[in-house]
């Protein structure tokens, strides 16, 4: 994790909120830093994790999270963490055989709109067995990332649907949180990932957009993140405050300071 971000959010792995959905987004720009801070800290708090991931292969994951401090190894084996590796699985399922139903079975269906095999993976990955005193804190859902299932032909309301009842089980019924990236294609006329992104920011309770600069690239800062804090239940007034930052990514770490203060100009 980045202990810079955690001072941004106000949070530690001994200090953390419950029954959240975080969004994160990127434009223009990679956001697969932060999926890794959320990763790293979640399992330093000794949660319970099911990782969807999509994108990259366990062996990356696990490379960057070793940088971090984490083992996803060592997490997997002692069964903190449940990894779905999404580039594997689809092969299996797109050109094996299967005897019993795969999280991913919705690459073999027509349509490809019915993702209750993947919801039911999951929630069978955090769900406490009903004899045993759960180890962990609580659970925790990161799906890296949501637009990957658009790619694969699945609508945004069967994705939002989902999403929904993953919300339902994860953050209401365990008391857990869920956090997912979704790139963010401005400018590209997708209608369908509009349609998810625009779904999933009203149902947040937080939400972190990573965007490029408009400046093009710049070696001493590579983006800007605008982090949005959302209380659906509160009045109008109460509801939301925001805080923008420029970020520089390194090595083992991400700096973040005010716009127009990076050590490179100043």
């Amino acid at each position: 994790m980045f202990p810079e971000l955690n001072n941004l959010l106000s949070t530690t792995p001994d200090k953390t909120e419950q029954g959240t959905l975080t969004l994160l987004c990127d434009a223009k720009t990679d956001g697969s830093f932060l999926v890794h801070h959320f990763l790293s800290f979640y399992l330093k708090a000794n949660c319970k994790v099911c990782f969807v991931a999509l994108v990259q292969s366990f062996s990356h994951y696990n490379i960057v999270g070793q940088k971090l401090g984490v083992s996803l190894t060592a997490a997997r084996d002692r069964g903190q963490l449940v990894f779905l590796e999404g580039l594997k699985s689809s092969v299996e399922v797109l050109f094996h055989s299967q005897e019993e139903p795969h999280p991913l079975q919705f690459l073999r269906e027509a349509g490809a709109g019915n993702l209750q095999s993947l919801y039911t993976f999951i929630q069978d990955s955090l769900k406490p067995a009903d004899s045993e005193e759960s180890p962990w804190k609580y659970p925790v859902l990161l799906v890296d990332n949501l637009s990957v299932l658009l790619s694969l032909g699945v609508g945004a309301v069967a994705v939002l649907d989902f999403m929904q009842y993953c919300r339902a089980t994860v953050c209401c019924e365990l008391k857990g949180n869920v956090v997912a990236l979704v790139h963010d294609t401005e400018g590209a006329a997708d209608e369908g990932n509009d349609i998810l992104l625009n779904g999933l920011s009203h149902q947040s309770h937080l939400i972190l957009r990573a965007e490029g600069l408009a400046t093009g690239f710049c070696k001493d800062v590579h983006g800007q993140l605008s982090i949005l804090w959302r209380r659906p239940s509160k009045s109008t007034a109460q509801r939301a405050r925001s805080l923008t930052y420029q970020y520089k990514i390194q090595d083992k770490n991400v700096t973040f300071f005010a716009k127009g203060m990076s050590p490179a100009v100043l």
